[in-house]
C-alpha cells in the first residue's frame, strides 16, 4: 500500500478525478489526503471523504498563497472545523506562510506585511492542537523555522511540511522536531529534492504529487497522476540503496503514523 500525502483533489476536473482515483486505487496508491485551499475546497473535500471512505483523508484550512482571512473569515472556518462531529477523520491544511508571495513583492520593491499570515498559521495550528488532529503545512525554507516555533508553543507533534525546502540548519532543527516532510516527482529530476530523499531520515519521509501542479523532466506534458508517486518510491530506493519493497513500506507506516490512520494498513 502507498499513500498520495498531499493532493488538491477539487482542482480537478470531477470526471477526470474520480476516474483517476478508481484507476490509481487499483494499481496500489490506496489513500491520499486532499488539502483545502479555503472553505469552498473543505467542503468539497468533506463530500469527496464521504464518497470515498477509508480512501480520502480530507484536510482543512486556508492556503497562505493568497490573501490572508478577515478575523471573521477566519473565526467562521475555524467554527465549521470545530464544529465538525467528532468521529469525523481528518487533518488540518494546506496552512502555512506565503513564502512565494513574499518574495514576489520583495523582488518588485513592495512593502510586505506578513504580520496577518503568523496570525493566521497560530490560530491554525492552535486548533489542530485543540483539536488533537495533524497539520499539511506549506512552509520552505526559513518560513519552516517560523512555523516550527508554532508547532513547539502549541505541542502539535503529527507535523508534515509538504514539498519541503531549506537550509541544512532548518532540515537539521526539522529531524531534531521529529517532523516529517515529503517529496514530490521532482525527485526524479531535480537536485536538492533527490538530496533531501537521500538524507532525510527514511522514517520521516512521505510521497506525494501535490496534483494538479505540473511536473517537468519525465514528467513533463503529463497530467499529475496519484499513480506518480510509485515512481517516486522507485527513485527514492535506488537514491537510498534499499529495497523498493522495503522503502515503500516504510513510506507507506510514516503516511499512517503521521495522518494517524491505523485503518490504512
Amino acid at each position: 500500500m502507498l499513500f498520495d500525502a498531499h493532493i488538491h483533489l477539487h482542482q480537478y476536473e470531477p470526471a477526470e478525478r474520480d476516474d483517476m482515483l478508481r484507476t490509481s486505487f487499483a494499481s496500489g496508491v490506496h489513500g491520499v489526503v486532499a488539502v483545502s485551499m479555503d472553505l469552498a475546497s473543505c467542503e468539497e473535500n468533506r463530500r469527496l471523504a464521504k464518497r470515498f471512505p477509508g480512501r480520502v483523508l480530507p484536510a482543512y484550512g486556508h492556503h497562505p498563497e493568497q490573501p490572508p482571512l478577515t478575523e471573521a473569515e477566519l473565526a467562521r472556518m475555524c467554527g465549521w472545523i470545530s464544529g465538525l462531529p467528532r468521529e469525523e477523520t481528518f487533518a488540518i491544511g494546506e496552512v502555512g506562510l506565503p513564502y512565494f508571495l513574499r518574495k514576489e513583492a520583495e523582488a518588485a520593491g513592495i512593502a510586505f506585511d506578513s504580520a496577518p499570515y503568523l496570525r493566521q498559521l497560530e490560530t491554525f495550528v492552535r486548533l489542530a492542537a485543540e483539536l488533537g488532529r495533524p497539520i499539511a503545512l506549506h512552509a520552505v525554507h526559513e518560513d519552516a523555522d517560523a512555523a516550527m516555533d508554532l508547532l513547539e508553543r502549541y505541542g502539535v507533534r503529527n507535523a508534515h511540511f509538504h514539498w519541503f525546502k531549506g537550509s541544512p540548519s532548518t532540515v537539521e532543527r526539522m529531524v531534531r522536531g521529529g517532523h516529517f516532510i515529503s517529496v514530490t516527482p521532482e525527485v526524479l529530476y531535480e537536485d536538492e529534492t533527490r538530496h533531501l530523499a537521500r538524507t532525510y531520515p527514511l522514517e520521516l519521509l512521505l510521497v506525494e504529487t501535490d496534483g494538479p501542479w505540473p511536473f517537468e523532466g519525465p514528467c513533463a506534458g503529463r497530467r499529475t497522476d496519484l499513480r506518480m508517486v510509485l515512481d517516486s518510491v522507485r527513485e527514492i530506493a535506488v537514491l537510498r540503496g534499499l529495497g523498493e519493497a522495503a522503502v515503500r513500506d516504510a513510506i507507506a507506516a510514516n503516511t499512517r503514523r503521521c495522518y494517524g490512520r491505523p485503518e490504512w494498513g
